[in-house]
């Protein structure tokens, strides 16, 4: 079911390409200009960006995260001095697609070490023909068995027909792959101190890595493998454990959801034993409330992990990730 609220592919990548802003390439020297002592000035798109950036460069970076904290990273529109600051970067790490503002702002930014996160794994279209594409690297074979089980109809798609999801961070693995992108850019950009960002990059992909086994073994064996959620933000991870994403209106997490729709969700919950409909912490919790109500389901939260506030399940990155994790396990009737 192709239910979605259409929002263009550019402003999706935008999102993650700003986030990978924080590993910019430049040198101490061009850093020193930058006001911040001999520290890299790393400007991040939103969160996730945010959370490699500071992980990766430790204290030899100072980040600054377009997104404030609250804010819907795709709602997200520039001030001029946001968009000054962005050119007085030495480095900018971006999610291309989410957010178009920062797209543009950082085309026109001049600023030469840009990474866009996007660049550095594999980004998948998980609209229709969710068991239809190519992962382009070696993925286990139950993700296989998966595809099989959830081909059909999924229900969530970013973009227009054939755009990429951007949602890369909510897959550890994905994530890791990033974080060893990013780190690189890093050593490149500020070769001072290139021991320190690989060093720094180990520690996080090896903390991601304990994250993916949690899952892994968590989610193994479930009563149901399909969830419900407002938000379709959750594809790759779905797919990454064997799950079954049903979104309730697409991309947008606010958009209502049609009657038809809400019809469906019913036949869809009754049939998969579907318990819970999900929404998130920085969008309202209305259209998950009634739905609830109308199809007899019980509502929770899962954080698609796009900004971290006081309603938050944890302090960052991988808490958030560890509440999700029990979220799902509880939903799902993990044995």
């Amino acid at each position: 079911m192709n239910v979605r609220r259409l929002i263009p592919t550019t402003a999706v990548a935008g999102a993650v390409v700003l986030g990978l802003t924080a590993l910019s390439a430049c040198s101490t020297s061009d850093a020193a200009d930058g006001g911040n002592g001999d520290k890299l000035k790393v400007t991040a798109s939103f969160y996730p960006m945010q959370f490699l950036a500071e992980r990766i460069g430790g204290e030899h970076v100072a980040v600054t995260s377009l997104t404030k904290p609250g804010v819907e990273p795709h709602d997200l529109e520039l001030t001029p001095r946001q968009i000054g600051s962005i050119s007085e970067s030495d480095y900018v790490l971006y999610l291309k697609g989410i957010q178009p503002a920062v797209d543009d702002a950082i085309l026109q930014s001049g600023v030469k070490n840009t990474v866009d996160a996007a660049t550095l794994t594999t980004l998948e279209d998980h609209g229709s023909e969710v068991g239809g594409h190519d992962h382009g690297h070696e993925e286990e074979a139950h993700e296989d068995e998966a595809h099989e089980e959830h081909a059909e109809g999924d229900g969530h798609n970013h973009g227009e027909e054939g755009g990429a999801d951007p949602h890369i961070w909510l897959d550890p693995v994905k994530y890791a792959e990033v974080a060893k992108g990013v780190g690189k850019s890093l050593e490149k950009a500020d070769p001072d101190h290139a021991a320190d960002y690989k060093k720094n990059t180990e520690a996080l992909v090896g903390e991601l890595s304990k994250l993916n086994t949690a899952y892994e073994t968590g989610l193994k064996n479930t009563a149901t493998k399909t969830f419900i959620t407002t938000h379709s933000a959750f594809g790759y991870l779905a797919e990454r454990y064997g799950l079954t994403q049903q979104g309730i209106a697409g991309i947008d997490p606010e958009a209502e959801p049609s009657p038809a729709r809400i019809q469906e969700i019913h036949t869809i919950a009754e049939k998969e034993k579907a318990t819970t409909v999900f929404f998130e912490t920085l969008a309202s919790d209305r259209t998950a409330k009634t739905l609830a109500k109308d199809t007899g389901l019980k509502t929770g939260v899962l954080d698609p992990l796009e900004g971290i506030t006081k309603k938050s399940q944890g302090a960052d990155y991988i808490e958030v990730m560890e509440s999700n994790l029990t979220a799902l396990q509880k939903a799902l009737g993990a044995k």
